[in-house]
């Protein structure tokens, strides 16, 4: 895929390797910075608040560092800030990146023949304007007898891909970045 002629740079406020691939797979060419924020700290009672939440205090940390790098200059192009978080929810229960491997061997026997979902947002900020804005997906994932949780479900790999019976929305949002839902924000924010 060749890479978009972009009148704006773009930070991805995530380490995640599926989220680059997803940002790569779009065309963009792009810089990742993370957050440092404790994300056990940030509760809410719904998983859409939650994951919305996560990706403001993600913004918030990055924005923070970079006023400190290089007290915002004003650039002549925008910058587009991509803060994103995926959580799982299962049996009504939210469910973020495992403790330890025990708790991950617990999830994933948790899910055999279960109904689970995943949450994600994306929170877009155009750093030279201020602009921001945030949405956040659902996707359901019916009959997964094996799933494996490392802040959302791999249901790509090929040793679990035909476990899962049916996907109610988009892998790539499961994946940890709804590209649709990501371009759209990005146009919003320009």
């Amino acid at each position: 895929m060749e890479d978009k002629a972009c009148p704006f740079k773009i930070i991805s406020g995530s380490s995640s390797m599926a989220r680059r691939k997803m940002l790569a797979e779009m065309g963009y060419e792009f810089t990742i910075m993370s957050a440092d924020i404790d994300e056990k700290g940030i509760r809410k009672e719904k998983p859409e608040e939650l994951v919305i939440a996560l990706a403001e205090a993600k913004a918030d940390s990055i924005v923070s560092k970079l006023q400190t790098i290089n007290n915002q200059e004003k650039d002549e192009i925008p910058t587009i800030l991509i803060a994103a978080d995926t959580v799982v929810v299962y049996e009504g229960a939210v469910r973020e990146k495992p403790a330890n491997e025990k708790e991950a061997r617990e999830f994933i026997k948790g899910y055999s023949g279960g109904h689970a979902a995943t949450v994600g947002s994306v929170l877009v900020t155009n750093l030279k304007t201020g602009f921001r804005k945030g949405e956040w997906d659902m996707v359901e994932i019916e009959d997964g007898t094996v799933l494996h949780v490392a802040g959302g479900l791999i249901i790509e790999h090929p040793l679990i891909k035909p476990y899962v019976k049916q996907v109610v929305g988009t892998t790539d949002s499961v994946m940890g970045l709804p590209k649709a839902l990501t371009e759209k924000l990005i146009k919003e924010a320009l």
